[in-house]
This record gives C-alpha cells, structure tokens and sequence, in this order.
C-alpha cells in the first residue's frame, strides 16, 4: 500500500469509528506496524485532515469538513451558474470561464466554447496565478483586506510576458482599478495574444466567491470592443450573485461606481 492510499484508509478508519481511535487500535483495524501508521498519522494531522485529542487520540479535523463545504459549493456553484455561463458564450462568441481562488491561483470550474474555429486551450481543473489573470484579479480586488494581504504576500511573481505584472506595488495598483470599474482585464498578461475579461460573483456577504471571464485572441478582443464585452459579464455576474441571494446596499466595501452594476 502507497502512503497516499495508506493515509486515505486511515481517514476511512476514522470516519466509521463513532469516538477517536488510538494509534494501537488504528493499527489493530488496518494491519498496519506502529511506525508505519505513525508516519500516515503525522502527515494527516501537520495537514490538519485529522486532530489529536487530550488523550493522544485522533479524530477527523475540521480541514475535512471545509474542503467538504468548498466540493459543495463548487458543484452547486456550476449548476446554479451554468444557464448564465451559456448564455453568455452564446452572446459574446467567445469562451467564458468559471474559477474559484485557491491558494495564490485561479481553478478552472467550468468552461463553455463558442462553435469557432480558434478558442481556447484551457481545461476544466487546471489553474493559473492570481496575479496575472482576468478571474484572479477580479475575485482578489472584493476580498477583505487581511485575505488579500495573505494571499498576495505567498505570491512569487514571474514574469510570463512583456506585460505580467511583476510586482506587489504594481497588483495593488491594478487592483485598485478594479474597484474602481467592476471588472479585470487580462492584457496579454499570460499569453501574448489572449486577452481576457472577468468579473466577480458575490456571495449574500457581498465578497467575491469566484468569478466569470470571456476570452479570446486579441484580434476579437480588442480595445475598442472591451467595455462593451466587460458590460456583458458584469451584467452575468450581477444576474449569478442575485440568484445567489446578493443584495448590495447603500453603505458597502464595493466600490460604488461597481454599485451601478450590482444594483442600490
């Protein structure tokens, strides 16, 4: 048995005792020699999957049950977003994306092309930094202070173009600007020739949970037809967050030109 699964059997083990198990009974129900379980055991509990008691018993950790929320959500998530998603892809004609923060990246959730000849190469479950995508930018300008410092404090900034912004001072900068408009701009940012546009769905606390971007070569996306598209996915952001039981409010962290968008 490989570590990875030998620590999957062992949250199994856990998760059907009704109290916290010993290390000898833990090896008692897996078969396992006591400096093997040892090991799985310390693994699981530095990743907090697991907790030690007082009594020098484990129990499942609470990590479980967040990474447990977030699967939930992401699912419901994707099917409540979907009918907007499409349409969407329908309207601009180009490939619209879905994404979550995670860590200092951008997952990829869920993805609609467009019936065109040149679209994306993006896949569902890969990611890419915050820092320099239209989504990541996007859900990190609407989050609390204290999250953004975490998070853009972990960044290790590289630099992918010509245009990748490659710098603290200059994020904070950007992202400012996304505040100030609603949505980000992905300019070449990642790729030389993609450009892309995304904006941020709000949860009933009215921070951003994740967000939706359109993106397409330069030659579709150009600068003269940027705010038209950019309108397009704040107004199918607006249209999520509200069926997701966002309100905003007179007095808010968001910026009120993005109030414009989201309603008064």
């Amino acid at each position: 048995m490989h570590g990875l699964e030998r620590a999957v059997s062992v949250l199994e083990v856990l998760s059907e005792s009704e109290a916290p198990l010993s290390l000898a009974e833990i090896c008692h129900r897996m078969n396992l020699h006591k400096s093997t379980a040892h090991r799985s055991l310390m693994v699981l509990e530095r990743s907090a999957l697991i907790e030690r008691t007082p009594e020098n018993r484990f129990r499942l950790g609470l990590k479980l049950y967040e990474l447990g929320n977030r699967a939930v959500e992401q699912i419901d998530l994707r099917a409540r977003v979907y009918p907007f998603f499409r349409r969407l892809a329908m309207d601009v004609h180009e490939t619209v994306h879905l994404g979550v923060l995670q860590k200092t990246s951008v997952v990829y959730v869920d993805k609609v092309e467009p019936n065109r000849r040149i679209c994306m190469s993006s896949k569902i479950g890969s990611s890419n930094p915050v820092y320099c995508t239209s989504m990541g930018k996007a859900m990190l300008a609407f989050q609390p202070e204290e999250t953004i410092e975490k998070i853009v404090s972990r960044i290790r900034f590289t630099r992918y173009t010509p245009k990748t912004l490659c710098s603290r001072e200059k994020l904070f900068e950007h992202l400012e600007t996304v505040r100030r408009r609603g949505y980000a701009i992905d300019d070449e940012e990642i790729e030389l020739g993609v450009r892309c546009i995304g904006a941020p769905i709000f949860n009933t606390d009215r921070w951003a949970i994740a967000a939706v971007s359109v993106s397409g070569p330069t030659s579709r996306i150009t600068p003269k037809n940027v705010r038209a598209i950019a309108q397009r996915v704040l107004t199918c952001c607006r249209e999520i967050s509200a069926s997701l039981g966002m309100r905003a409010k007179k007095k808010s962290h968001v910026a009120s030109p993005f109030l414009t968008h989201y309603g008064s």
